[in-house]
């Protein structure tokens, strides 16, 4: 073992840290940072397992130009030329960058410097804009800037919590469960869930508002309304800090609540709780964000917080949660569209300043295309040259197959990736390698402004490079090389540092100048902090805003129907979002067999009734259907969605599952203001597919399947696990999968009962399949035990060809510690009656705590058995 590194994990907006211990061999041993503030040594499943994500099986090693290798010379040669060119015959807005979230600050400052101040455009954007620009949108419109106010304690310190469009027990874990542990210490703290689906977030909640989807605006109107009827108005802090409170009142006291879909005593107690507790925290997420009326929506529960005087100070205030590592970050070096960096905007002082500051040569002067017009104008032609770094737009974008069919008919696609096979590095002609999270040096920014170091702990692979680097030595090669000379990260960071700091007099929130003199030794060693704020960090408590007069504004807020509504042919409405153990696209958590278990399927989640009036039952394969495209996913039947609503997660992409890949069917309506895109509200129809087979494969060696109608992949320990299922006659299937399948792993072939069939060679299972008429759900885990074993007694043979083995594991539960839903069946038929009881006989919920929700499912459902 080599020392311990000290880093940042690449996931979700939290920020957590995390301690890294190579092993010399390429790999590490991973472990949660106990002085890191963000997680105070909490993991969640995800960033317990990155351990197992850090193989260079899938890595783009070498730069690539039309499916060929090429050296870095080249590649560099040819993007400088291909963007020199494009600019020069159609013009700098024929060029664009798509960047992302899980690129580091300093990458990100190099894209944002090289666009916007030496190439002459700001078509640049993030896949940032699909989590939080409403975010963005919503705190200028209300404060004069992009301020988040508060700090994660904050709802540890609130005596009302409501959490809005947010399933943060999956999304966010660890801050969920520094919630459940101040609950637990505070139990007359009330936590109230807006949210139209009955999450696991809900099983701490006093109470919950599934609400009718895209009504939020209407339910905080009415809330506005409430607490001004009821005299719940900070006076003071309205008349000397504010503005505009008339014309919001007025919008709000003629909603109607009806429109959200709840009962009025639901509605009543949630204003009496608002009302009568001072320190109250909003914490909002993609619920919020994801919407034509995200923007809206944002304002509209910051104007609750005005009214009451509920801001800048501990335990209140409204708290967006961002989705990605980084996207604070991208926040802060103007990697949106229509912002400049350092938090500045396209306004003449503005586009001056940052133009002086980086002596820019064709300083961008208009803001650019937002993501889904920039792909839109990709697939018009009027962009004729795209870089994307480090995000999956043709898996990630709504509309999916439109953004594919874009980048194969753009004239010039470059992609620098650490991941050789995703849905856009297929798409692209230029690939460059990166590299990953584990290689890389910088920093990140957290949801309450906390920048922390992300070190390298492993070297760098093969020929991948940072994303800076590259841009620079493009950069370089266009003739600006003196303006992107860095050495370095430190570099680059003492100059975004700078940047922040220039010419600014108190009139901007975000100034970390103090660290623009931090020398190379003092960066190494940084130690997380939250930039801004007063003495204790937060933002406003003074009522000093950031507008031009210091006021806040509240902003009139008409409730409005979604873009696209449900008729007759699609009456249902689709909301995507999120599961557990999986993150964006799964080039990375789909490395963990950990992480495989507890969804391993693309599924529709959809209410009994809606299931019933359409012939469907759990299990089978449904098509669902838009104005825009197509997915087939596995049903769920549950009754914690609405009637007439549907979920699917997003995860899953061409490489994992090509005909569940969701987004090709979502809406690509976006928010007038901020340019989200509407990824929670899709109009569509489903309908049962005739499947007249389904199977699963197990296998040591990665199959090429035949065309069928339906597949999903996840990994397993030591093999490939295949869910299928198809409409050709079961024999037809029998035969042209069982060939699949010994082609990939030759050897004996053994014919068992029950559709089974196995490759075994020398004792060992290479490989096993088993098809019928039925769908089994727990097949999988039938079979997973064998695929462990060296050799087969002959009992276990024949038990794996009559079947499987009835020990199996149910089920993954725990992914922490690969704990089966079974395994806590069985301790809680042995008589334990708790969760701790729970944890002490199977270690199930004691890590990072995202199963908790599902134990204290099973114990209820115990319980309830028990009293009948």
């Amino acid at each position: 073992m080599t020392a311990a590194v000290h880093t940042t994990c690449p996931y979700c907006g939290v920020g957590c840290g995390i301690v890294a211990t190579p092993d010399g061999k390429g790999g590490a041993a991973i472990a949660a940072d106990h002085d890191h503030p963000a997680n105070r040594g909490r993991l969640c499943s995800k960033g317990a397992a990155l351990g197992e994500t850090l193989s260079l099986e899938d890595r783009l090693l070498h730069p690539e130009i039309d499916g060929q290798r090429v050296s870095w010379e080249v590649a560099l040669d040819t993007v400088a030329e291909g963007l020199r060119q494009t600019i020069e015959a159609h013009g700098p807005d024929a060029v664009a960058f798509y960047v992302s979230g899980q690129l580091l600050t300093e990458d990100y400052y190099a894209a944002n410097k090289l666009i916007k101040g030496f190439l002459g455009t700001a078509n640049i954007d993030t896949n940032s804009r699909l989590c939080m620009a409403s975010s963005v949108a919503g705190h200028k419109r209300a404060f004069g800037s992009d301020t988040v106010p508060g700090l994660y304690e904050d709802f540890e310190r609130a005596d009302l919590v409501v959490l809005v469009g947010s399933n943060l027990a999956w999304c966010h874990p660890v801050l969920f469960q520094r919630l459940e542990a101040a609950r637990l210490a505070r139990p007359s703290m009330k936590v109230v869930v807006v949210d139209p689906r009955r999450t696991e977030t809900c099983d701490i909640a006093d109470l919950h508002l599934p609400l009718k989807p895209g009504s939020d605006v209407a339910l905080f109107n009415v809330l506005l309304a409430g607490l001004a009827d009821r005299g719940v108005v900070d006076r003071d802090f309205v008349e000397r800090h504010t503005s505009d409170l008339a014309a919001a009142l007025a919008v709000a006291s003629a909603t109607n609540p009806a429109v959200c879909g709840l009962p009025r005593s639901d509605i009543d107690t949630f204003i009496d709780w608002f009302a009568r507790t001072e320190r109250v925290v909003t914490l909002y997420s993609q619920g919020v964000n994801q919407s034509s009326a995200g923007v809206d929506k944002v304002n509209a529960l910051i104007n609750c917080h005005l009214l009451t005087g509920r801001i800048g100070r501990p335990g209140m205030g409204p708290f967006s949660i961002t989705g990605q590592p980084n996207a604070m970050g991208g926040r802060e070096v103007g990697a949106l569209s229509n912002t400049l960096a350092a938090h500045m905007d396209f306004g003449p002082a503005g586009i001056d300043r940052v133009a002086r500051f980086w002596r820019a040569t064709r300083m961008a002067t208009k803001p650019g295309l937002k993501a889904v017009e920039l792909f839109e104008a990709v697939r018009a032609g009027r962009i004729k040259a795209v870089w994307i770094m480090a995000t999956n737009p043709v898996a990630s974008l709504p509309d999916a197959d439109a953004v594919r069919e874009a980048l194969r008919g753009c004239e010039f696609s470059i992609v620098s990736e650490a991941i050789r096979a995703s849905d856009t590095v297929d798409a692209c002609r230029i690939r460059l390698p990166a590299l990953a999270w584990a290689e890389k040096d910088g920093t990140v920014t957290n949801s309450e402004r906390g920048i922390s170091r992300q070190r390298p702990f492993l070297p760098q692979p093969g020929e991948a490079r940072q994303d800076w680097w590259i841009l620079s030595e493009v950069a370089r090669r266009l003739g600006h090389g003196e303006a992107f000379a860095w050495r370095g990260v430190a570099d680059i960071f003492r100059e975004h540092a700078a940047l922040s700091g220039f010419e600014n007099d108190g009139t901007r929130d975000f100034d970390i100048g103090a660290y623009a003199a931090i020398d190379d030794t003092a960066y190494d060693a940084l130690r997380p902090f939250v930039w801004g704020g007063a003495a204790d960090r937060r933002f406003f408590g003074d009522g000093r805003f950031f507008h031009a007069d210091r006021r806040a504004r509240f902003i009139a807020t008409t409730p409005r129907l979604p873009v696209n509504a449900p008729d007759e042919s699609r009456p249902l409405i689709l909301n995507t979002g999120r599961v557990r153990d999986q993150w964006h696209t799964m080039t990375r958590t789909g490395k963990s067999v950990r992480l495989a278990g507890h969804r391993p399927e693309p599924t529709i989640e959809i209410h009994p009734d809606d299931a019933s009036a359409r012939g469907l039952g759990d299990g089978d394969i449904a098509e669902v259907t838009s104005l825009w495209g197509r997915g087939a996913l596995r049903v769920h039947v549950t009754d914690s969605l609405r009637r007439g609503e549907v979920f699917g997660p997003m995860h899953w992409t061409a490489q994992v599952s090509r005909a569940g890949r969701i987004n090709a069917a979502v809406n690509p309506a976006v928010d007038p203001i901020s340019g989200q895109p509407e990824l929670k509200h899709t109009p569509v129809e489903i309908r049962r597919l005739d499947m007249r087979w389904h199977g699963t494969i197990l296998a040591r060696r990665a199959v090429m399947l035949p065309q069928i109608s339906y597949w999903a992949r996840i990994r397993g320990a030591g093999y490939h696990a295949y869910m299928v299922a198809g409409d050709q006659p079961l024999a037809v299937a029998q035969q042209a999968l069982s060939a699949a399948v010994r082609t990939a792993n030759p050897g004996p072939w053994l014919a068992g009962d029950k559709g089974v069939g196995a490759v075994v060679s020398d004792g060992r299972v290479e490989a096993v399949l088993t098809l019928g008429s039925t769908y089994e759900a727990e097949a999988r885990d039938r079979f997973a035990p064998f695929m462990a074993l060296e050799r087969l007694t002959t009992g276990q043979r024949n038990e794996l060809l009559h079947g499987g083995t009835d020990m199996h594991r149910g089920g993954e539960l725990c992914a922490c510690f690969g704990v089966s839903r079974g395994a806590v069946e069985a301790a809680i038929a042995d008589g334990a009656t708790s969760l701790a009881a729970i944890g002490a006989t199977t270690h199930a919920g004691t890590s990072c705590g995202s199963c908790r929700p599902e134990i204290r499912a099973l114990l209820r459902a115990a319980r309830l058995v028990r009293a009948a």
